[in-house]
């Protein structure tokens, strides 16, 4: 640890950021008598895009060298930045600005100079790593690197440290697996392949690829591994089971249990939640989802029901946690009475690449398909009103609020969306393009994707909200929404929430939450 801690302090890496191609975006400030306009740096789609350099700071001489990166141009991302164990090197996966060719290199920390690569990954619709390479305890010949991009799963590849070369998967599962820790004999990971839903722990003994299971129960473990590797503690929890923490050796035989906590909303007035599947529009896979029936329920009545909804990039929704990841809101508006469903669709996370890439090029198009099969279960339950389905989402889940509304108008009466994005070509570079491409090169997807064209399918109610100085996405996707309706003579309802930013938070988030409840209550409720 000292001498982790003594190489630190004698080299610091740092990234500088050159925006000065990117375009500015106004954001006004109420707050002076005129109004002020801040302008912020905001690179959109297929638009000029910021300059990144990685700087060497050494300490002693006080003299900082930039490294020699120029595989794809100035227009690149350089991405998971990881020492040597000596601190001699510096090694960077460096991804194109299209995001679908990435290369590891190695440079030198003294000087900058680019030493090789290591190891290239190209995928047709993108790449994404996530991990920074990490070296082998005590053996600094090899090293460990996670993608997705070679098995279809976030997998643990162990590499020649000289020369890149993959040896041997370390992981050889079907399902996505994330590192937590070594010792000088295994290799510790969590894992989805006992389900999507559940996370356990393993350990693979590197040299044989032995694999054992460390953790039993169901449900989902966060796990923390002492410095040593000797010990973790298991963090679980399920469906009905509030909280478990357990102190466990490294071979999973378990040393005391630290606690055990009571339901703590034993004596609240809670609908009854489920767990279940659906499978996906193309059948594939299974889409997991929660169900929350209403307080005091009834088989013989028929509910409304409320679909909330993200369904991007990076999120799961639904996972065999304590009440399985509900937020309160959703029971707040079962004990209101209505029936609430909430599901993750192709394009989230933790099934695979297949599952997650689904959405390259035409985002909202696979992800409605597969809640349209959720809405097909819904309707099939004998206490659900068909005639009175909401849809309600923020951000990314505003945007596909916004779409299911607008493409299956005969389905969803009432609707809210905050935040959400109308036109991915008003959205910014990293993550519009890594899913749709730029404009310029996929103008079908972005077509069929610009809700701005959709506007005049409105029917139902439609509550738009947003923060006014959201450096997110900008006000102008909402606006723009709004124009469109008014062009189509369609009519929205629309709320600001002055001098907020992406999320409603603070002393404000109780009056968002009470005005979209109450906008369920006057649209959809009777």
């Amino acid at each position: 640890l000292g001498k982790c801690i003594w190489f630190c302090c004698r080299q610091l890496a740092f990234y500088r950021k050159d925006e000065s191609q990117v375009g500015t975006f106004p954001l006004l400030d109420i707050n002076s008598r005129m109004g002020t306009l801040r302008e912020i740096k905001y690179p959109m789609a297929g638009m000029k895009s910021e300059q990144i350099s990685l700087g060497v700071y050494q300490v002693a001489s006080g003299k900082t060298v930039f490294l020699d990166v120029d595989d794809f141009g100035r227009e690149q991302y350089l991405t998971n930045i990881a020492w040597s164990p000596a601190s001699d090197y510096i090694y960077v996966q460096v991804l194109d600005r299209a995001q679908k060719h990435m290369k590891l290199n190695q440079y030198s920390a003294k000087t900058g100079e680019f030493v090789k690569t290591l190891l290239e990954e190209q995928n047709e619709r993108y790449i994404e790593p996530l991990t920074p390479i990490v070296f082998l305890k005590n053996d600094p010949s090899r090293f460990i690197y996670r993608t997705n991009n070679r098995d279809g799963y976030f997998s643990l590849y162990l590499c020649e440290a000289a020369t890149g070369k993959v040896l041997k998967r370390l992981t050889d599962v079907n399902a996505d697996v994330e590192m937590v820790g070594q010792d000088d004999k295994f290799v510790y990971y969590t894992s989805a392949e006992v389900s999507p839903v559940d996370n356990h722990l393993f350990r693979v003994e590197v040299k044989s690829g032995k694999k054992t299971r460390l953790t039993q129960a169901e449900g989902w473990h966060k796990v923390t591994m002492s410095g040593d590797m000797k010990y973790f503690v298991d963090n679980y929890s399920s469906l009905k089971v509030p909280r478990v923490i357990l102190l466990v050796q490294n071979d999973g035989k378990k040393v005391k249990e630290l606690l055990k906590a009571e339901d703590p909303t034993n004596d609240y007035n809670f609908g009854e939640i489920t767990l279940g599947t659906v499978k996906s529009a193309d059948g594939k896979f299974n889409n997991y989802y929660r169900l929350i029936k209403p307080m005091n329920f009834d088989v013989s009545r028929k509910y409304p029901v409320i679909v909330y909804v993200y369904g991007g990039p990076h999120s799961q929704m639904v996972k065999n946690t304590w009440q399985a990841e509900m937020r309160r809101w959703e029971m707040y508006m079962a004990q209101h009475g209505y029936v609430v469903f909430v599901m993750d669709n192709r394009g989230t996370s933790n099934q695979g690449a297949e599952f997650e890439k689904a959405i390259h090029g035409q985002c909202g198009q696979a992800e409605m398909a597969d809640q349209m099969e959720g809405i097909k279960l819904l309707k099939s339950l004998p206490y659900v009103d068909a005639d009175r389905i909401g849809v309600h989402g923020w951000s990314y889940g505003g945007f596909m609020t916004i779409s299911l509304l607008t493409n299956h108008p005969d389905v969803f009466k009432v609707a809210v969306a905050g935040g959400p994005v109308i036109d991915w070509s008003n959205y910014e570079i990293m993550y519009g393009e890594r899913y749709m491409d730029r404009p310029q090169d996929n103008p079908e997807g972005y077509r069929n994707a610009n809700l701005k064209l959709k506007a005049g399918n409105l029917k139902g109610h439609l509550l738009l909200i947003h923060g006014d100085i959201d450096p997110v996405v900008v006000w102008q996707h909402s606006l723009g929404f709004l124009k469109a309706c008014v062009d189509a003579d369609t009519y929205p309802d629309y709320f600001v929430y002055p001098r907020h930013l992406h999320n409603v938070i603070g002393k404000d988030r109780p009056h968002l939450y009470e005005k979209i409840t109450r906008y369920f209550d006057d649209y959809l409720k009777n």
